[in-house]
């Protein structure tokens, strides 16, 4: 067996011998600690990864809704390919289905949605509603915008 990579040093090398260790059962060979770490971080880059294209989603239809004379197809392609993006992502990781769910979660990401279709629309930041005017059903409905 080859002498162990850090994880510091090379970590594209570092998994690759992790994944193997892990094939052949040598279960002392782990960087257990390091694996935690990238397991957990793993876990969170799914529910960044959610969050930005709901992110993305929910600022055009502030911009479809408070500007809707400078709508064009770019929007509208935008909003289906977040709405994809976001089905994709919960199919592929059905425990994120909690996070689009949880007011909490997605009045997060609506506020962050507000200070970008402030800035693409010139308009204060005011003048969209504090809380998240749309429904879950509505955000991911490819019918609505």
């Amino acid at each position: 067996m080859s002498e162990a990579t850090s994880y510091k040093k090379d970590f594209l090398l570092w998994t690759q011998q992790q994944a193997e260790y892990l094939k052949k059962g040598y279960w002392a060979e782990l960087d257990v600690a390091n694996l935690v770490e990238e397991l957990e971080a793993l876990g969170r880059s799914e529910q960044k990864e959610l969050g930005s294209y709901l992110q993305v989603l929910l600022m055009h239809l502030l911009k479809c809704q408070y500007q809707p004379e400078r709508r064009t197809k770019s929007w509208d392609h935008s909003i289906s390919n977040c709405r994809d993006k976001i089905q994709d992502c919960l199919e592929d990781t059905p425990s994120l289905q909690r996070f689009i769910q949880d007011p909490a979660w997605i009045q997060k990401y609506y506020r962050r949605a507000c200070r970008d279709a402030a800035k693409e629309t010139q308009k204060s930041i005011e003048t969209f509603p504090t809380e998240c005017p749309f429904t879950i059903e509505q955000i991911i409905d490819p019918n609505f915008s």
